[in-house]
Protein backbone atom coordinates (compact mmCIF):
# COMPACT_ATOMS: atom_id res chain seq x y z
CA UNK A 1 0.00 0.00 0.00
CA UNK A 2 1.14 3.52 -0.76
CA UNK A 3 -0.15 6.83 0.55
CA UNK A 4 0.03 9.72 -1.87
CA UNK A 5 -1.56 13.08 -2.57
CA UNK A 6 -4.95 12.92 -4.23
CA UNK A 7 -5.20 13.99 -7.87
CA UNK A 8 -8.24 15.30 -9.71
CA UNK A 9 -8.13 12.08 -11.76
CA UNK A 10 -8.97 10.23 -8.53
CA UNK A 11 -12.25 12.09 -8.04
CA UNK A 12 -14.60 9.34 -9.23
CA UNK A 13 -13.06 6.72 -6.95
CA UNK A 14 -12.93 9.15 -4.04
CA UNK A 15 -16.58 10.14 -4.47
CA UNK A 16 -17.62 6.46 -4.66
CA UNK A 17 -15.72 5.70 -1.44
CA UNK A 18 -17.27 8.71 0.33
CA UNK A 19 -20.76 7.60 -0.65
CA UNK A 20 -19.99 4.07 0.52
CA UNK A 21 -18.67 5.21 3.90
CA UNK A 22 -21.17 7.90 4.89
CA UNK A 23 -24.95 8.25 4.74
CA UNK A 24 -26.15 10.75 2.13
CA UNK A 25 -26.84 13.45 4.75
CA UNK A 26 -23.23 13.26 5.97
CA UNK A 27 -21.30 12.50 2.78
CA UNK A 28 -19.40 15.24 1.00
CA UNK A 29 -20.72 15.94 -2.46
CA UNK A 30 -18.61 15.15 -5.49
CA UNK A 31 -18.34 18.89 -6.11
CA UNK A 32 -17.10 19.52 -2.56
CA UNK A 33 -14.52 16.74 -2.89
CA UNK A 34 -13.33 18.22 -6.20
CA UNK A 35 -12.93 21.64 -4.60
CA UNK A 36 -10.99 20.12 -1.70
CA UNK A 37 -8.58 18.28 -3.98
CA UNK A 38 -7.96 21.46 -5.95
CA UNK A 39 -7.74 23.81 -2.93
CA UNK A 40 -5.81 21.73 -0.42
CA UNK A 41 -4.20 18.81 -2.20
CA UNK A 42 -1.40 18.95 0.37
CA UNK A 43 -4.04 17.91 2.94
CA UNK A 44 -5.82 15.26 0.88
CA UNK A 45 -4.21 11.82 0.73
CA UNK A 46 -5.30 8.49 -0.70
CA UNK A 47 -4.30 4.96 0.27
CA UNK A 48 -3.73 2.89 -2.83
CA UNK A 49 -3.14 -0.82 -3.16
CA UNK A 50 -2.70 -2.65 -6.44
CA UNK A 51 -3.51 0.61 -8.28
CA UNK A 52 -6.88 0.86 -6.51
CA UNK A 53 -7.78 3.61 -4.07
CA UNK A 54 -9.08 1.91 -0.93
CA UNK A 55 -9.26 4.88 1.41
CA UNK A 56 -8.47 8.53 1.94
CA UNK A 57 -8.12 11.29 4.51
CA UNK A 58 -8.66 15.00 3.99
CA UNK A 59 -9.22 18.32 5.71
CA UNK A 60 -8.28 21.94 5.48
CA UNK A 61 -5.82 23.94 7.56
CA UNK A 62 -7.39 26.66 9.68
CA UNK A 63 -6.88 28.97 12.61
CA UNK A 64 -10.19 27.73 14.02
CA UNK A 65 -9.77 25.24 16.86
CA UNK A 66 -13.04 23.42 16.15
CA UNK A 67 -14.69 22.45 12.88
CA UNK A 68 -17.63 24.61 11.84
CA UNK A 69 -20.26 22.81 9.75
CA UNK A 70 -19.85 25.38 6.97
CA UNK A 71 -16.24 24.28 6.48
CA UNK A 72 -17.38 20.95 5.07
CA UNK A 73 -18.93 22.73 2.10
CA UNK A 74 -16.68 25.74 1.59
CA UNK A 75 -12.97 25.90 0.93
CA UNK A 76 -12.88 29.50 2.22
CA UNK A 77 -11.93 28.15 5.68
CA UNK A 78 -8.62 26.84 4.31
CA UNK A 79 -5.62 28.91 5.38
CA UNK A 80 -2.31 27.24 4.46
CA UNK A 81 -0.59 29.15 7.27
CA UNK A 82 -3.23 28.21 9.85
CA UNK A 83 -2.50 26.67 13.24
CA UNK A 84 -4.63 23.54 13.04
CA UNK A 85 -5.06 20.69 10.61
CA UNK A 86 -8.71 19.67 10.32
CA UNK A 87 -9.92 16.18 9.46
CA UNK A 88 -13.08 16.27 7.38
CA UNK A 89 -13.08 12.60 6.51
CA UNK A 90 -11.20 9.37 7.05
CA UNK A 91 -12.74 6.81 4.70
CA UNK A 92 -11.81 3.19 4.03
CA UNK A 93 -13.77 0.82 1.82
CA UNK A 94 -15.59 -1.84 3.88
CA UNK A 95 -13.65 -4.74 2.32
CA UNK A 96 -10.37 -3.13 3.38
CA UNK A 97 -11.25 -2.22 6.97
CA UNK A 98 -9.51 -3.77 9.99
CA UNK A 99 -6.26 -4.03 8.04
CA UNK A 100 -4.56 -0.95 9.49
CA UNK A 101 -5.26 1.33 6.53
CA UNK A 102 -7.14 3.97 8.53
CA UNK A 103 -4.35 3.96 11.12
CA UNK A 104 -1.68 4.40 8.45
CA UNK A 105 -3.60 7.28 6.90
CA UNK A 106 -3.99 8.94 10.31
CA UNK A 107 -0.32 8.51 11.21
CA UNK A 108 0.63 9.98 7.83
CA UNK A 109 -1.70 12.94 8.40
CA UNK A 110 -0.28 13.52 11.90
CA UNK A 111 3.30 13.39 10.64
CA UNK A 112 2.50 15.77 7.79
CA UNK A 113 0.81 18.28 10.09
CA UNK A 114 3.72 18.15 12.54
CA UNK A 115 6.23 18.66 9.73
CA UNK A 116 4.28 21.71 8.54
CA UNK A 117 4.42 23.18 12.02
CA UNK A 118 0.73 23.01 12.88
CA UNK A 119 -0.15 23.11 16.59
CA UNK A 120 -2.40 20.09 16.32
CA UNK A 121 -5.28 18.33 14.60
CA UNK A 122 -8.99 18.70 15.24
CA UNK A 123 -11.90 16.58 14.09
CA UNK A 124 -15.42 15.55 14.93
CA UNK A 125 -16.52 11.94 15.19
CA UNK A 126 -19.43 9.80 16.26
CA UNK A 127 -19.40 8.33 19.75
CA UNK A 128 -18.41 4.81 18.65
CA UNK A 129 -15.20 6.18 17.08
CA UNK A 130 -13.91 8.09 20.10
CA UNK A 131 -11.70 5.17 21.20
CA UNK A 132 -10.25 4.83 17.70
CA UNK A 133 -9.03 8.42 17.75
CA UNK A 134 -7.87 8.27 21.37
CA UNK A 135 -5.28 5.66 20.35
CA UNK A 136 -3.47 8.43 18.43
CA UNK A 137 -3.55 10.78 21.41
CA UNK A 138 -6.72 12.69 20.56
CA UNK A 139 -8.67 13.99 23.55
CA UNK A 140 -12.46 13.92 23.60
CA UNK A 141 -13.66 17.45 24.32
CA UNK A 142 -17.33 16.48 24.54
CA UNK A 143 -20.33 16.92 22.32
CA UNK A 144 -19.77 19.16 19.37
CA UNK A 145 -21.96 22.09 18.35
CA UNK A 146 -22.00 20.45 14.91
CA UNK A 147 -25.35 19.38 13.54
CA UNK A 148 -23.89 18.01 10.31
CA UNK A 149 -26.14 15.27 8.96
CA UNK A 150 -28.47 15.72 11.95
CA UNK A 151 -26.42 13.40 14.17
CA UNK A 152 -24.46 13.81 17.40
CA UNK A 153 -20.74 14.51 16.96
CA UNK A 154 -17.88 14.77 19.43
CA UNK A 155 -15.02 17.28 19.20
CA UNK A 156 -11.61 15.60 19.30
CA UNK A 157 -8.26 17.39 19.55
CA UNK A 158 -4.65 16.26 19.28
CA UNK A 159 -2.14 18.91 20.32
CA UNK A 160 1.52 18.47 19.43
Amino acid sequence: MIIRSAKIEDLEEIADIENCCFPKAEAASKEALKERIEAFKDCFFVAETEEKIVGFINGCISNEDTIQDEAYESICYHDPSGKYQMVFGLDVLPDYRHQGIAQQLMYYFIKTAKNRGQLGIVLTCKEHLIGFYEQFGFVNEGKSASTHGSVTWYDMRLLF
